[in-house]
């Protein structure tokens, strides 16, 4: 049993959505292919990702260094201890040699793609689906049906207002979901409260709403946006600052009574430690939304997770960033609070099987091996043709 290529290939987005900070017009992402010499129904197993959306493709480093450093390792230094499946844990460990501490920004989103896709691979070499496979290593065997999921829009885009975000929403509903998060900070805060009062007229309550400013407030209108924001009682306020400015974030959880949301924009266990120890965080009621692809991959984020729960973290009080079949394994194994979901933007990379259904916000895992990108017809196209000649 052996890892016999790895293949990546960027693909644009092509998208006009705009956040807070940047619009997605140069968007790229890295799509990657495990390939194994395990056969199933006549073809090689391989297993997939991509690195999820909102950081560039990042092809360079996986060529350069971490692709080769697996290929050039003795195939059984990759394996389980029982000889019948790859070791997840020693393949990171593999790509990780010679690496320095810190910098996790430079590789931690190439080497989590590839363990992700490592991962997928595992699962479909178990002949299970990935979120079964997590249960059963990360969370005492307890396997979910479903698992709570809110939509992230609300985005800015060329002539929306007011009743097109709140057409959108009603959208949203009509397919199931209850909970929905919006933009902020992309406009002037009156813009924005009136905003988040079209939003509430449609969800009905501040428990079915969050906001998000994407990490671009300074002081000034970090604390000017919790001030307004205070009364509406939101679901949470994502990314009020720079999750690296601790301070600031205090300050903002001082006077901010709601949940606040945060750590997307982090990559190792190290720095959500650091946020949870020193940002005034409270775990008692805010979110943490580690990227798991973008963060090394799995394998270091049941690390992350052990050391939350060390410090008073309730997996439920974890909702990975990334509304994709990814994340959905994760939180469906790991036993986490719930699941993003973006439908109608970002094209293939975002949304879930093709026959998925949400009802009453919950959406049913899938019952296929691995992470079953193959139940997404236009993904698995861009997947499929990085195997083509194997």
């Amino acid at each position: 049993m052996r890892i016999v290529d790895i293949r990546e290939t960027e693909v644009a987005l092509k998208s006009s959505l705009r956040n807070a900070v940047f619009d997605f017009g140069e968007m790229t992402t890295s799509v990657v292919a495990v390939i194994t010499d395990v056969v199933r129904s006549g073809k090689p197993v391989a297993g997939f990702a991509f690195n999820s959306t909102g950081r560039y493709a990042c092809g360079a480093q996986m060529r350069a260094r971490f692709i080769p450093r697996i290929l050039k390792a003795p195939p059984e230094s990759l394996i389980n201890a029982a000889g019948d499946n790859l070791d997840p844990e020693k393949i990171l460990a593999c790509m990780m040699q010679r690496e320095k501490p810190g910098g996790h920004t430079e590789r931690s989103v190439a080497v989590g793609t590839i363990e992700v896709a490592v991962w997928d691979a595992v699962a479909k070499i178990a002949d299970q689906p990935l979120h079964r496979v997590l249960a059963e290593r990360y969370n005492g065997g307890k396997v979910a049906d479903s698992v709570r999921c809110y939509v992230g829009g609300g985005w800015y885009e060329p002539g929306k207002g007011l009743k097109e975000l709140q057409d959108e929403i009603r959208a949203q509903l009509d397919q199931g979901y209850t909970t929905m998060k919006i933009k902020v900070g992309g406009a002037s805060i009156p813009e924005d409260v009136a905003r988040v009062e079209a939003a509430l007229e449609v969800v009905g309550s501040g428990r079915n709403l969050a906001v998000d400013a994407n990490a671009g407030f300074d002081r000034q209108r970090a604390l000017a946006y919790a001030q307004v924001l205070a009364p509406y009682d939101l679901r949470w306020f994502e990314e009020p600052t720079d999750p690296l400015d601790y301070a600031l974030l205090a300050e903002v959880a001082a006077i901010y009574e709601a949940p606040i949301g945060t750590g997307e924009n982090l990559f190792s266990t190290r720095d959500v430690e650091n946020l949870v120890r020193f940002g005034g965080l409270r775990a008692d009621r805010d979110i943490i939304q580690t990227d798991v692809p973008q963060s090394y991959g799995i394998v270091q984020f049941s690390r992350t997770l052990a050391m939350l729960e060390s410090r008073g973290w309730g997996r439920r009080s974890l909702f990975p960033h990334g509304g994709n079949q990814m994340t959905l394994a994760i939180v469906g194994g790991f036993g986490l609070g719930g699941c993003e979901a973006y439908p109608g933007v970002f094209g293939v990379f975002a949304g879930f099987a093709d026959d998925a259904r949400v009802e009453n916000g919950r959406l049913k895992l899938p019952d296929r091996p691995g992470i079953g990108f193959e139940a997404q017809a236009g993904l698995y196209e861009i997947m499929r043709r990085l195997t083509d000649g194997v």
